[in-house]
């Protein structure tokens, strides 16, 4: 009499696949939750310098350079990063509130981002500016960092990352460059970008802010 032998062939593959699906899935919710927490880590700051005596020269400059555009004459205002973080640090009104949720399907406003925002740093590198913000969200800080090109183009103001991050999580330029486009050229920001007339041209050039008057 021969012996039975067991059909063993199809547990073993669907034991295979059970482990497969639980391994994706664990990594899937393992991969969420290190995202989750390097957006929550809030990046350190970079470390820039400000004086009242070099906000006190960014207002002389400013000053001098409207007064030479309101005579007809054309003027070229240069800022450093200390004179520009210095200015910001003592004209810039911050709110420093939890955001406010736009509504479903709305661009955010510039409005509802600026008053959300607790902290502000600027640094010109080269022909490229670097930015460093902190947010209130639901009563917890997230920094965001962005770097690009600032340019004027038509009247308005332009800007063209070329990288980012929120907390330690950096962002792929393509998602930021679709975020920039959408909020400079919702309705509801696009004048929050229109440059004064007398402006020609503003861009960063060997680590200073240069603003063109006519």
């Amino acid at each position: 009499m021969t012996a039975s032998v067991p059909a063993t062939g199809a547990k073993p593959r669907a034991s295979l696949w059970t482990w497969f699906f639980r391994i994706v899935r664990w990594s899937t919710y393992a991969a969420a939750i290190i995202t989750l927490l390097l957006v929550l880590h809030k990046a350190a700051p970079p470390r820039v310098e400000t004086s009242p005596q070099a906000a006190a020269r960014a207002e002389e400059k400013i000053e001098q350079a409207g007064r030479s555009a309101a005579s007809g004459m054309p003027a070229t205002l240069r800022l450093d990063e200390t004179e520009l973080n210095s200015y910001l640090a003592t004209h810039l009104e911050l709110g420093g509130g939890p955001a406010n949720s736009a509504a479903a399907g709305a661009e955010p406003s510039v409005e509802q981002a600026r008053s959300s925002v607790r902290d502000v740093k600027i640094e010109l590198v080269g022909d490229q500016v670097r930015a460093y913000v902190v947010f209130d969200v639901h009563g917890k800080d997230l920094s965001l960092r962005l770097e690009g090109k600032l340019r004027a183009a038509g009247g308005y103001l332009q800007f063209e990352p070329t990288g980012g991050a929120i907390g330690v999580f950096s962002l792929p330029r393509s998602a930021l460059e679709r975020a920039v486009r959408r909020v400079m050229d919702s309705p509801e920001n696009s004048e929050k970008f229109r440059l004064p007339a007398a402006i020609s041209d503003l861009r960063i050039e060997n680590g200073e802010m240069v603003v063109s008057y006519r």
